[in-house]
Formats: structure tokens, sequence, C-alpha cells
């Protein structure tokens, strides 16, 4: 069985969507656990009216901590063997549910399932697709600009019991729990990416990872615990992983420069290749 767990808070404006979206992925072995911290919307009338109608609907309402502990108490209320993370305005693809199943038949376990991720503006536009392909733990260390991380739970799935190994989402972080719970993960799981689109991750404005991505603090957040990661590792690692980054940066920035320098020239080229990409 797949638990998802969606963390609510005055979520009035998506849940009906959100809950709408399991019961039209057809999926016979899924039970929707809703942790709601106390809405004071009407998000809390909206679950209990499709929990009478939907028996695979679970729920509960009381003060939280916030969204990392509203996530713990879903999880600890789970039934199914594998886990999934809703976020109340996100979505996925149709069939993931199904697909996910069958996968993990296969799977070692403890196991972190990858797929990819649109990502969409706050007008529905698609901004870009995540494809986070390198997943090892020394890889992600390198920063997002190098191998970008799985930006969004609607597209990783992962076996309940990983929890009994590297403990549950760290209450006290309210940005990048996500991020935290990866790093983890990927070095206790046997990680399987597949190259197929799952999640859907809207950003939406007014939302705290938008606000916090406006005001420049979500990078600096995340460069924050990824040095804390790495300074874990032997000196020898960390060092290895530094000169990586920076032979990274040095490329990208000696890239930009030539084209800088060299713009006249490049730029018809640059133009037709676009337009044969398009066409």
């Amino acid at each position: 069985m797949i638990s998802v767990i969606t963390p609510v808070y005055n979520g009035e404006k998506f849940i009906e969507s959100c809950i709408k979206v399991v019961i039209n992925q057809n999926s016979p072995d899924v039970e929707h656990i809703i942790s709601d911290g106390g809405s004071t919307d009407g998000t809390v009338d909206i679950i209990q009216e499709y929990a009478q109608k939907y028996p695979h609907i679970q729920w509960i309402s009381e003060k939280d901590k916030g969204q990392s502990d509203a996530m713990n108490k879903g999880i600890a209320m789970a039934r199914g063997e594998i886990l999934a993370i809703l976020n109340v305005d996100d979505y996925y693809e149709q069939n993931v549910l199904n697909r996910v199943s069958e996968i993990f038949k296969t799977l070692t376990e403890p196991s972190l399932l990858v797929g990819n991720c649109n990502v969409w503006d706050n007008e529905g536009r698609l901004i870009f697709i995540n494809k986070p392909a390198k997943l090892k733990f020394t890889e992600l260390l390198l920063g997002a600009e190098v191998n970008p991380h799985p930006v969004n739970p609607a597209a990783y799935f992962y076996h309940k019991s990983l929890h009994e190994k590297i403990g549950f989402y760290k209450v006290e972080e309210h940005f990048v729990m996500d991020l935290d719970f990866l790093l983890r993960a990927v070095q206790a799981a046997t990680v399987t990416y597949i190259n197929e689109t799952w999640g859907n991750y809207r950003l939406l404005e007014d939302t705290k990872t938008v606000v916090d991505m406006k005001n420049g603090q979500s990078i600096h957040r995340a460069k924050q615990l990824l040095k804390a990661y790495r300074k874990q590792l032997p000196l020898v690692m960390q060092w290895k992983i530094f000169i990586k980054s920076k032979l990274y940066r040095t490329k990208v920035w000696q890239k930009l420069k030539y084209f800088s320098s060299n713009r006249q020239e490049l730029l018809p080229s640059f133009k037709a290749k676009v337009a044969k990409i398009l066409n």
C-alpha cells in the first residue's frame, strides 16, 4: 500500500483539488492521510465531507509545530509500506501511483524512488522540468547548480522503513526539511532514478517557499545545510568536493566570459540552433 501524506494549514483554496488528485489516480491500494494543523478556514469542513464518502481518506486536525511535525504525524498514522508526501498545492501526473507500486515490487528495502518534476509559475506556465539524475550523497553535496536535487516530494517515493534508519523530518526545520531528508535518505537507501515525469510543483506567490526565494534566503539555507553535511566527511573528501564545485563554477564563468567577448560572432549561430530546436 502507498500512504500519501498531505500536511496542510488553512489550505481551503487547494485541499479539494488535492484530495481529487489522489482519487483520480484510480489506485486500489492507497490511503490518503491528511495532517491538518488546526486550520481556521474551511479546510476541515472539506476534509470531513470527502472522508465521509471515501474510506481511503484518514485525517487528523490539531495544532502542530509546523510542516515537518505535520508530516511526522502523518507517517505515524500510515499503514502503507510505501510513503509519499503530497503538498496541498502540488499534484501527480495520471497513473503515477499505480506505476510506482509496480516498480516497488522490484526494489530492495529500504529504497528511494525518484522521478522528474514539472515546475510551474504562478501563471501556470512551465518553468522547467527537474531531472535529478545524479543522486549519490557526494553528488548532491556539490550543490543544485552542479547536480540538481529533487525539488519537490511529488516526484519521489520511499519505503516507510527508511525512517527507522534515518529518523523523521526535523521538526525544527521549516524550509529545507525536504533537502535535509534527502541527504540522509540517499546514504541509507537504495536509490533508483526513473526518467519519467511524475510530479507537479507550483511556485505560487505568497507561499513561504516563494517568499523565501525572493528574499534570497532559500539559496542561503540550502548552502548552509550542504556545508554542515560536508563538514561531516573526512577532510580529503571535503577537499575533493570543494575542487569539483570550484572547477564547475570556473568552467561556467569561462563559458560566459567567452560568449560575452565573442557574442557578435556566436549570436547568429546560437539563434540558428534555438530555431532548429523549436521547429
